[in-house]
C-alpha cells in the first residue's frame, strides 16, 4: 500500500517529492479516462489472488465490493482526485483503502504498476476499437447505399484535377512487472477473466512491448489517409466552382465577415484530423525506438450540374478506342485523336461538333458510326472489367462490400 508519503512506491525515500515534479510526473489527468479498465483489471486481479491462496474468500469479496463503488463514483461523476494520486492506479487504490480499510494493501500483492499500466491500456484499446470498428462498418453501409441508390449518376474523374474521362458517381464513393509474478497467480484465469485471446509468452516483452498500439496507429494513419483524401474531393466537389455537391447546413459554418460565405467545415476538420492521427503514430514509434526491452443528410448531390460538368474533350480517349476497334494501333489512335481534339479547338468548337469530312481529314477509318462515341452512358460502360464504372462492375462492388457487412454480423 502507500508509503507516509501517499507513494506506492515511497517507502526508500526520504522527503517531499518537489511540486515540480510532483506536477510534471503525474499521468492521471491522461490516465483517468482508464478508470473502469482499471477496475475490471484489479477485480481480476483478486480473484486470482484468492485462488492462489493470498487472499481469503472474504477479503476478496471485501475488495470487489470496494471496487464496486469505486467504479460506481467513477461512473456517477463524484469521485474526487487528490494531490497524491499520480496516476489512476494509485487513485483507485487510495480510494479502496478509503472505503474498505487496510484490506486494499493486500491487492497489490505481487502486482506492479507496469503490469497495470500495460493491461489496462489493452483492455481500454479492445474496448476503443470495438466502438471504432463499429462506426466504421456505419460509415461502409452508409457509402454503399448511396453507391447503390446513385448509380445512374454519372460526373467526370479526374487526373492532376483535370477532368479525364467519365465516371459513375457511385465509382468515386467505393473507391478499415519485469520477472513476472512468483506468487502461484494463475495467469490463465486472468486471462479468462479478461477475455485476452492468449497470455503473453515474456514477462519483459509483456510489459515492455507496445507493438499493439502501433499497429493500432498504423491503420488509424492509414484510414484517415484514406478519409482525408474523400474529403478533400468532397471539398472542392461543394465548391461554386464544381457544385456537384452540396454540404447540408448542419456540417457547415459561416464567416463573421462575409455573408455569403458556406465553409465545409466538417470536411476540413476531417482531413485536418489526420495530421494528428499520423503524428501520434511517429511520436509513438519515436518514443519506442529508444526504450529498451522490457459516416445522412450531409451530402446533397446536385446530378444537372453533375451531368453539366461532362464534355465532349473528355471522350477523346474513347474516339480513340473507336480507332482501334477499327484496327489502328493505339499509339496512332491516340495521335489521331488528339489532332482532333487540337482541330476543335482551333476551330473553337466542342470535339463532337467536328463533321465526319472534318475527322476523314485525319484518318478514313471515321464513318458515320462514329457518332455512337458522343454518348457519356456509352462510354462508361465500356469498362465492364470488376473495379471498373460500368453499372455491371459498381453493382459487383456493391455485392462484394454487402456480403463483407453479412459477414462482419455473423
Amino acid at each position: 500500500m502507500a508509503s507516509e508519503s501517499g507513494k506506492l512506491w515511497g517507502g526508500r525515500f526520504v522527503g517531499a517529492v518537489d511540486p515540480i515534479m510532483e506536477k510534471f510526473n503525474a499521468s492521471i489527468a491522461y490516465d483517468r479516462h482508464l478508470w473502469e479498465v482499471d477496475v475490471q483489471g484489479s477485480k481480476a486481479y483478486s480473484r486470482g489472488l484468492e485462488k492462489a491462496g493470498l487472499l481469503t474468500k472474504a477479503e476478496m469479496d471485501q475488495i470487489l465490493h470496494g471496487l464496486d463503488k469505486v467504479a460506481e463514483e467513477w461512473a456517477q461523476g463524484t469521485f474526487k482526485l487528490n494531490s497524491n494520486d499520480e496516476d489512476i492506479h494509485t487513485a483507485n487504490e487510495r480510494r479502496l483503502k478509503e472505503l474498505i480499510g487496510e484490506t486494499a494493501g493486500k491487492l497489490h500483492t505481487g502486482r506492479s504498476r507496469n503490469d497495470q499500466v500495460v493491461t489496462d491500456l489493452r483492455l481500454w484499446m479492445r474496448q476503443t476499437c470495438s466502438t471504432l470498428s463499429g462506426l466504421l462498418w456505419e460509415l461502409i453501409r452508409t457509402m454503399v447505399d448511396r453507391a447503390e441508390a446513385e448509380r445512374d449518376v454519372l460526373f467526370p474523374g479526374y487526373t492532376h484535377l483535370q477532368r479525364a474521362q467519365p465516371i459513375r458517381w457511385s465509382h468515386w464513393i467505393l473507391s478499415g512487472a519485469i520477472a513476472g509474478n512468483p506468487l502461484g497467480v494463475d495467469r490463465e484465469l486472468l486471462r479468462a477473466e479478461l477475455n485476452f485471446g492468449a497470455i503473453t509468452l515474456n514477462s519483459m516483452d509483456a510489459t515492455s512491448e507496445r507493438d499493439f498500439v502501433a499497429e493500432f496507429l498504423f491503420w488509424a494513419s492509414l484510414c484517415m489517409t484514406h478519409l482525408s483524401r474523400m474529403a478533400e474531393d468532397l471539398i472542392l466537389y461543394c465548391s461554386k466552382e464544381f457544385s456537384f455537391v452540396q454540404l447540408s447546413d448542419a456540417y457547415s459554418t459561416g464567416s463573421s465577415l462575409m455573408p455569403q460565405k458556406k465553409n465545409p467545415d466538417s470536411l476540413e476538420l476531417i482531413r485536418s484530423k489526420a495530421g494528428r492521427v499520423f503524428g501520434r503514430c511517429a511520436g509513438l514509434l519515436m518514443t519506442l525506438k529508444g526504450l529498451p526491452s522490457t459516416y445522412n443528410k450531409d451530402l446533397q448531390i446536385h446530378q444537372e450540374n453533375m451531368g453539366q460538368a461532362l464534355s465532349p474533350d473528355m471522350l477523346a480517349t474513347d474516339l480513340a478506342y473507336y480507332l482501334v476497334r477499327k484496327g489502328m494501333p493505339f499509339r496512332q489512335a491516340h495521335e489521331a485523336s488528339g489532332k482532333a481534339v487540337f482541330m476543335a479547338e482551333t476551330k473553337g468548337v466542342a470535339l463532337n461538333q467536328l463533321s465526319l469530312q472534318e475527322l476523314q481529314t485525319i484518318s478514313p477509318l471515321f464513318s458515320g458510326d462514329v457518332s455512337c462515341v458522343w454518348d457519356y452512358g456509352h462510354s462508361v460502360e465500356q469498362y465492364g472489367a470488376l473495379g471498373g464504372t460500368a453499372r455491371s462492375s459498381v453493382d459487383w462492388q456493391i455485392r462484394q462490400v454487402r456480403a463483407l457487412l453479412q459477414a462482419q454480423q455473423a
